[in-house]
């Protein structure tokens, strides 16, 4: 997960969100300090830009009306990026069923065909292959090897953020890491 330049007091924060009076400010650094790392997270799941930033705007709108629910009992970052994924997931489940894909055989060639046809992506030749790899791994894969590979979180972290348990997450990284290398020795 992308570390934020300055330290944040979690506590006043969530403070400031529940005060009426400054909830809409509190929201506003919210967003200075998380929108960047959440926006990347959902970019590597849905990969084209314009999806991304839709998502994004979704992920902080769901966060800003469902502000009296979080208690703080987990980190601002794990809530943000848990919605990040959800919202992530519905969307490419929409883009599946709307343009008739086949789930069951895990066809995510929308993720594969939208890597360079992005006008946002300035990654070289070879991190477009590693891109078009990863965008075929199953999902529960794919976002265990984004989080951990590209965000370098903890085990503990995504296993807050999806639910899971860390054993059943090193099994999935690992599947994953083995799955690419396959891919990449065929090349």
């Amino acid at each position: 997960m992308a570390k934020t330049a300055f330290p944040i007091d979690e506590k006043k924060l969530i403070e400031q969100l529940h005060d009426p009076k400054t909830a809409s400010s509190a929201f506003d650094n919210l967003m200075r300090i998380y929108g960047e790392p959440v926006y990347w997270q959902i970019r590597k799941l849905v990969v084209r830009h314009d999806d991304a930033d839709d998502i994004l705007q979704n992920v902080f709108l769901k966060a800003w009306n469902n502000l009296q629910n979080f208690r703080g009992d987990a980190k601002i970052s794990t809530w943000l990026f848990k919605i990040a994924i959800n919202e992530s997931i519905n969307f490419l489940n929409k883009e599946k069923t709307r343009n008739q894909y086949n789930a069951e055989e895990g066809d995510d060639s929308y993720l594969f065909n939208n890597i360079q046809a992005d006008e946002y992506f300035d990654g070289d030749e070879l991190q477009a292959e590693l891109l078009k790899v990863v965008a075929q791994l199953p999902e529960k894969q794919r976002l265990v090897f984004n989080m951990r590979y590209f965000d370098d979180m903890k085990y503990e972290e995504i296993s807050e953020i999806l639910g899971t348990s860390v054993g059943a997450l090193k099994a999935s990284y690992h599947h994953a890491v083995k799955k690419i290398e396959e891919i990449f020795s065929e090349n």
